[in-house]
């Protein structure tokens, strides 16, 4: 695909400036579609699509979950692992405000401000993962050990298969 074939977004530019490489690929976006839509459009494991999630403690302490696409947050474990009493997902307006993206094309690269980010560790042993690239039927393709090299993430184990 070639550098005008798709959009330079904040988790594109900040890939470039960090010299990791990976393949970018559109698919057409259909609301509500989520991951099981990226993975039927570009013929892929769902297992491999990572959603980036946005929670929130009770006390208003905001972060990023990566994520499994055929798999749920188990936000009882979460908040376990964050010595809390309850994890929930961020509204729609606050996904805007604190990382500058939309729903259905949040990254975790590029954020508006720095965010801590959780990653279900199972991510990290693929070979490939397929994460959102910042904007609406938008994924790059990278290694999973990149990354590591993009932002600090803290390993969990929250993962609920379905």
């Amino acid at each position: 695909m070639a550098k005008k074939d798709y959009p330079i977004t904040q988790a594109v530019r900040e890939l470039r400036s960090k010299k990791i490489a990976f393949k970018p690929h559109n698919y057409p976006y259909k609301k509500y579609g989520g991951t099981r839509q990226a993975s039927l459009a570009l013929n892929i494991s769902e297992h491999e699509v990572i959603k980036t999630l946005l929670m929130e403690t009770d006390s208003r302490g905001i972060f990023l979950v990566l994520m499994h696409g055929d798999w749920e947050v188990s936000t009882k474990q979460l908040a376990r692992k964050l010595n809390v009493k309850r994890v929930t997902p961020c509204d729609a307006e606050s996904v805007q405000k604190n990382t500058g993206y939309v729903v259905g094309g949040i990254s975790p690269l590029g954020t508006r401000k720095p965010i801590p980010v959780y990653v279900e560790s199972s991510i990290l042993t693929l070979e490939r993962v397929f994460i959102n690239g910042g904007k609406r039927g938008f994924l790059v393709e990278m290694d999973p050990a990149d990354l590591l090299k993009a932002f600090d993430m803290i390993k969990v184990k929250v993962a609920i298969k379905v």
